[in-house]
């Protein structure tokens, strides 16, 4: 389980000190898939990187399964079991995606254990296995594979930071059907995607809204998902989904 308790964080510019969070206090339980989402600015990609310890709260505290990891680095998080994909997933040449899930895993995986991961993120294994992690795979290519690292790293907790960003249409129901089992198959670990989109919001079990760096409501899908359906946010990301498609 995850605890952030009065989160505070500020930074300091030419006009003084801005207050980025404020006060923020929720809850991700394990077994749980949850969705923070809020209009853009809002402070929710900020909470996905002070969970996963990228940047550290001035105020307030963080614990995960009881411990206080607030003043840990994101190395340390990463052994504890949390994991962090990015909007936009880092390119590394030279290393083949094989390579990349035997670092995720921390142990040399065999190639039909690798197969089987980017199977699970609908890839093909033989056209992916020995590809190059560079500008030769798309951004929805690029967003299946960071999943499987994150399947193959078998996190407690996987934190997911605006997972549709840059890709079309198509990747984007491929990558809904992949939360879609992710779900079904979180038995012992959590899911928090940060997300605004409608598509993603349906699958979750908990919802959290973050408007103007604070919480501005939080609950079960049923409660909290109607009210945000229609709203000027959703409408304008799912525009831009059509869009890109």
């Amino acid at each position: 389980m995850l605890e952030l308790s009065h989160i505070r964080y500020d930074v300091n510019d030419e006009a003084g000190r801005v207050d980025i969070l404020r006060d923020v206090s929720f809850i991700v339980p394990q077994n749980r898939f949850t969705v923070i989402t809020g209009p853009n600015g809002g402070g929710k990609s900020t909470i996905a990187k002070m969970i996963a310890g990228v940047i550290h709260p001035t105020g307030g505290s963080i614990h995960f399964n009881g411990q206080d990891i607030t003043a840990l680095g994101i190395t340390d998080r990463a052994r504890l079991g949390i994991s962090y994909a990015l909007q936009q997933p880092v390119r590394f040449k030279g290393i083949q995606v094989i390579d990349l899930l035997r670092i995720a895993a921390g142990k040399d995986l065999t190639t039909a254990a690798c197969c089987d991961y980017l199977s699970r993120v609908g890839l093909c294994a033989r056209d992916y296995i020995s590809r190059e992690i560079n500008a030769s795979l798309s951004g929805g290519e690029l967003k299946r594979i960071e999943i499987a690292t994150v399947l193959a790293r078998g996190s407690l907790l996987s934190v997911f930071d605006e997972p549709e960003a840059g890709i079309d249409l198509w990747s984007f129901q491929s990558l809904i059907r992949v939360f879609e089992q992710m779900r079904e198959s979180i038995e012992g670990s959590s899911i928090l995607v940060i997300s605004h989109q409608e598509r993603i919001l349906e699958i979750a079990d908990d919802i959290i809204v973050v408007a103007d760096g604070g919480i501005r409501e939080q609950g079960p899908r049923e409660a909290i998902l109607p009210h945000l359906i229609g709203t000027p946010a959703a409408i304008s990301s799912c525009e831009k989904i059509q869009e890109r498609g």
